[in-house]
């Protein structure tokens, strides 16, 4: 039984991945979740068997409860139940609590909780239910492990979280330009464009990325930030009050923006594996990216890398890739050298099922 919460990017596609992996091999697989979850990935497509369970990314008591109730219910016969991040690990562990015979519960932490205040004090209080209540934790970054072993974890291991292969891009890079030029006009065919791929929220520290994209850089780059969120109207008005040579672009397919990416930039507060990252590492782009959680592991000595919230080190580090075409030259082919490594879905399952007989 696989559990997830709300989810619309890479906890749903990781878990959809693993459904169809263990059907594939002959497994009867139950994925748990909202049912938007089901709409956006289609587990049952995969093989599956779906069950809607509401599980918001916010705790609400009552209908925490319900939920825990529901999925005590499904996880009846289960061998195993494996949970995919902090909320639904710690219902799971709610569910399987006066469970007549409990399954083994492994739990994924795809993220860490970087929210301060009460927000804040109720994760901390999460990860200790999961900590003490999971057979095994599967972590995206060594910061996650060490931060899950403090609190009480028994086993903790790396989790295994490829992206898919590169989607095959729909347009060419001369039709992508020709659309950037038009959200930006004055936007020429040689000016260079730093691409960032993120949702438009606290964690991905975009407000750096705006210090930096003040320049002045040589070539005068274009910063692309493909994603959307709660943060597009500030950020939106802050481009426009600074003139920042920023487009918000919304969300798009990475792999066609790639083609005309002169680097990815990743300023974020806190990553786990991200899959931007390993399609750009894919693709042979230059990478910059600030040193936190589960990046360094991930990108070796392809990436540029810079403290998190530090818009100066950004800048100079942005400044070297568009001013050095040879240290352009030798990121690019380092990061294809390293995406050509990144494991795949195969070892993705094995680590799974490693984890469920493990535990």
């Amino acid at each position: 039984m696989l559990v997830l919460g709300t989810s619309s990017g890479g906890v749903g596609r990781h878990v959809r991945m693993l459904a169809g992996g263990l059907a594939g091999m002959g497994h009867d697989v139950l994925v748990a979740g909202p049912a938007a979850t089901e709409e956006a990935f289609g587990f049952a497509a995969a093989g599956a068997v779906f069950a809607g369970v509401e599980i918001s990314d916010r705790p609400h008591p009552a209908a925490d409860l319900r939920s825990a109730a529901r999925l005590r219910a499904l996880a009846r016969g289960a061998g195993a139940v494996h949970a995919h991040g902090l909320r639904a690990g710690a219902l799971a562990a709610l569910a399987l609590l006066a469970a007549r015979r409990r399954p083994r519960l492994v739990v994924t932490l795809h993220n860490a909780a970087t929210a301060g205040g009460a927000i804040g004090a109720v994760y901390r209080v999460l990860e200790r239910v999961v900590a003490r209540r999971a057979d095994h934790v599967l972590v995206v970054s060594p910061d996650l492990g060490a931060r899950l072993r403090a609190a009480g974890a028994r086993t903790v291991s790396p989790a295994v979280v490829p992206a898919p292969a590169l989607a095959r891009p729909a347009r060419t890079p001369e039709e992508v330009r020709a659309e950037l030029r038009e959200r930006l006009p004055g936007l020429t065919g040689d000016r260079p464009v730093l691409l960032t791929v993120a949702r438009l929220a606290q964690q991905k520290g975009l407000e750096t990325l705006l210090d930096a994209a003040a320049g002045p850089y040589k070539g005068e780059p274009v910063f692309v930030i493909a994603g959307d969120g709660p943060l597009r109207p500030a950020l939106q008005a802050r481009i426009d009050a600074e003139k920042l040579p920023v487009i918000l672009y919304g969300w798009a397919a990475t792999a066609e923006l790639l083609q005309v990416a002169a680097a990815l930039l990743v300023p974020s507060r806190w990553e786990g594996q991200p899959l931007n990252v390993q399609e750009a590492l894919r693709a042979g782009r230059p990478i910059i990216a600030t040193r936190v959680g589960g990046i360094p592991g991930l990108v070796g000595d392809a990436a540029l890398l810079v403290p998190p919230g530090d818009a100066g080190a950004l800048s100079r580090e942005i400044g070297r890739v568009l001013g050095d075409p040879a240290l352009a030259e030798r990121l690019a082919t380092a990061s294809a050298r390293r995406g050509a490594e990144l494991p795949g879905e195969r070892e993705a399952l094995r680590s799974a099922l490693e984890a469920y007989e493990s535990a």
